[in-house]
């Protein structure tokens, strides 16, 4: 089964200690690369994030971005500096008097000084949010794997529609390939009159030999078998449960060179002509792969 790269999912969960929120994004990428954001409290708990996300995707950029808030209002604690309050107080009553006696110094003075009223970094038990990060995560994942399997299966269908296409360019190629000896022969005939203009007499023995020599030499016979095993091979692993990515390119690759090998030996317009078509819907195929896992 093909899954794509590309994939998004939210989601919230709240029970009585905690209210969490979660939001995956999947890239293109190489390897697996799982970039996480997590408040500073609970950082402790993104290496085991990070194992759960690893345990269910193998491949791809994977952002996770996680906020959790607590509902206990212990978690909000303030410090208040008295002895700054009150020496501030002390400046600005001070002030006053010089500047007006009757002005009031309001309390919100006091209240936006910096320093005076600051909150208090709580020491949080990270351990004790992750059962409901843990729970909220996996929901997430199984969102993110019904967008990848969907994706995929897009990817999928164009891919088939592709195999098909380059099946035939195979067959068209095969089919270029029957006669070629006389082709080669007829070739050789006309070359020679051309040459000589008709003045040696022509061993049709030798013909028949040199003809049979270079129909050896370009024989493509056994790179059409090749290419036809991988074609079977590609859908196999297109069907298999297992991550086909990185297999899939491969096999491209090994196409690619069996196509490049046959337009190299033979020596055939029909058969060059097939070889464009083919190699540019395999060139279309790596663009969709590059984003398989």
């Amino acid at each position: 089964m093909i899954k794509s790269m590309t994939a998004f999912a939210e989601t919230n969960l709240s029970t009585p200690e905690f209210s969490v929120g979660i939001e995956i994004r999947g890239y293109n990428s190489r390897f697996l690369d799982i970039a996480t954001r997590i408040p500073g409290p609970f950082r402790s708990l993104e290496e085991e994030v990070k194992r759960v996300v690893s345990e269910r995707i193998t491949r791809g950029r994977v952002e996770i971005k996680i906020s959790i808030l607590s509902r206990g209002e212990q978690m909000h604690p303030f410090e208040v500096n008295e002895e700054m309050a009150a020496a501030y107080y002390d400046a600005l009553v001070r002030l006053r008097n010089k500047i007006d006696p009757n002005m009031d110094i309001p309390f919100s003075v006091l209240a936006e000084k910096t320093g005076i009223i600051e909150p208090v970094e709580a020491t949080i038990n990270s351990n004790a949010a992750w059962p409901v990060v843990h729970e909220c995560l996996i929901q997430a994942l199984k969102e993110f794997e019904v967008m990848r399997v969907n994706e995929g299966n897009a990817i999928s269908k164009d891919l088939k529609q592709r195999l098909v296409f380059i099946e035939e360019c195979i067959r068209r190629i095969e089919i270029n390939t029957r006669g070629l000896l006389e082709r080669y022969q007829e070739r050789l005939r006309e070359r020679i009159k051309e040459l000589t203009e008709g003045m040696v007499e022509l061993d049709s023995g030798r013909i028949a030999q040199e003809a049979a020599f270079l129909a050896d030499k370009t024989d493509i016979s056994e790179e059409i078998v090749r290419a036809r095993s991988h074609m079977a091979q590609f859908r196999r692993i297109m069907e298999s449960e297992v991550p086909s990515g990185r297999p899939l390119n491969f096999l491209l690759q090994e196409v690619n060179r069996e196509f490049s090998t046959m337009g190299n030996k033979a020596c055939d317009a029909g058969i060059s002509h097939a070889l464009v078509s083919a190699k540019t819907e395999l060139e279309k195929i790596r663009e969709q792969i590059q984003n398989v896992e």
